[in-house]
């Protein structure tokens, strides 16, 4: 008869690895859980109707320039208050790990100190000479601290100062004593400020399409042109692989907040705007904008070439950033005509 084989001893896990590798375990799924759940944009929201409850809830009136104000208002506490807090200066996981939504809340920051500053220099003052208004001369300061600091005072904690001096503007802006708060809701103010967003609109477009790499005519800025001056250079520029999501996801947040932001000033500016025959315009560009909040349908960005089997999510933002900065150069035409 043959001998069975005895049985190999069963190898017996040592507690103590079995103590240290679980909770690791535990601990890595839940920062990718959080992550995750962290890793979305804020819904779009109404600045007429939020303005509307707002100023009830405080007691005052509406008035020309309040769904403005509040909407710049509206858009820094959805930096605090959306999934997961502000991320931008955090330093531990997870949202150390994270880079998407902190560039999505610098594209929205950028909006919204583009807006408090053309509120302290123009829409709140009637002409040059003018004082500017207190609460507004702090909140431009304090909404412009570095977006990732975290020692005292922390950013979270200068923003939510910022917001207490709107607050203040605000609540005096529907006093009926001429000595308050204004807002001047005149054609000249507005295109200065849209020659802002102009600028701004531009900027992405360009960074946007450089996703795939492009030639770009470099003039020197000193060249002679009377003289046989050497000709323009053009230059290559690609974004690195590393940086596409991050600038893609820095034009998302930006055009979140100026749809916002378009969306409340078509309210107060309207009259003016009428009568420039420009009302058409304005919508042209948050129709645009509106393209451009669509929900990604993949869960990278992808970066395809342009004519390529692959989508490439930076040329189509791209796109719908260069249209609504043609219509809003379409914009200030309208409003710089008699």
């Amino acid at each position: 008869m043959n001998a069975t084989a005895a049985p190999a001893p069963k190898r017996r896990r040592n507690p103590v690895t079995l103590a240290i590798a679980l909770p690791i375990a535990i601990l890595v799924l839940l920062v990718l859980f959080f992550m995750w759940w962290w890793d979305k944009e804020p819904e779009q929201f109404d600045p007429v109707a939020v303005t509307t409850a707002h100023m009830k809830d405080l007691g005052r009136p509406m008035s020309t320039g309040a769904v403005t104000t509040y909407t710049l208002i509206r858009s820094v506490d959805t930096l605090m208050d959306k999934r997961g807090g502000y991320l931008s200066n955090d330093k531990l996981p997870p949202g150390a790990f994270m880079d998407n939504i902190p560039n999505w809340e610098f594209g929205s920051l950028t909006a919204s100190r583009d807006l408090v500053r053309a509120l302290r220099n123009d829409f709140s003052r009637s002409q040059t000479q003018s004082v500017e208004d207190k609460s507004l001369g702090e909140a431009d300061p304090l909404l412009n601290s570095p977006n990732d600091r975290w020692l005292f005072p922390s950013s979270e904690s200068q923003y939510t100062k910022a917001m207490g001096d709107l607050e203040d503007y605000l609540g005096r802006l529907s006093d009926s004593p001429d000595g308050n708060a204004h807002f001047y809701a005149r054609a000249d103010n507005l295109a200065d400020y849209l020659q802002t967003v102009s600028t701004r609109l531009g900027s992405l477009s360009q960074r946007l399409s450089a996703s795939v790499g492009q030639l770009k005519v470099d003039a020197a800025p000193n060249a002679d042109v009377a003289a046989n001056a050497a000709p323009a250079k053009a230059v290559y520029v690609k974004t690195p692989w590393n940086k596409i999501d991050d600038n893609f996801y820095e034009a998302r947040g930006y055009t979140w907040a100026l749809l916002e932001q378009l969306k409340a000033i078509r309210h107060d500016f309207g009259p003016i705007l009428k009568s420039k025959n420009a009302d058409a315009s304005l919508q042209q560009v948050i129709r645009e904008l509106e393209e451009s909040q669509k929900s990604l349908g993949s869960p990278v960005v992808l970066n395809g070439s342009p004519f390529g089997f692959f989508a490439n999510h930076s040329l189509v933002m791209a796109n719908y950033i260069s249209r609504a900065n043609a219509a809003i150069i379409d914009l200030r035409a309208l409003l710089s005509r008699g």
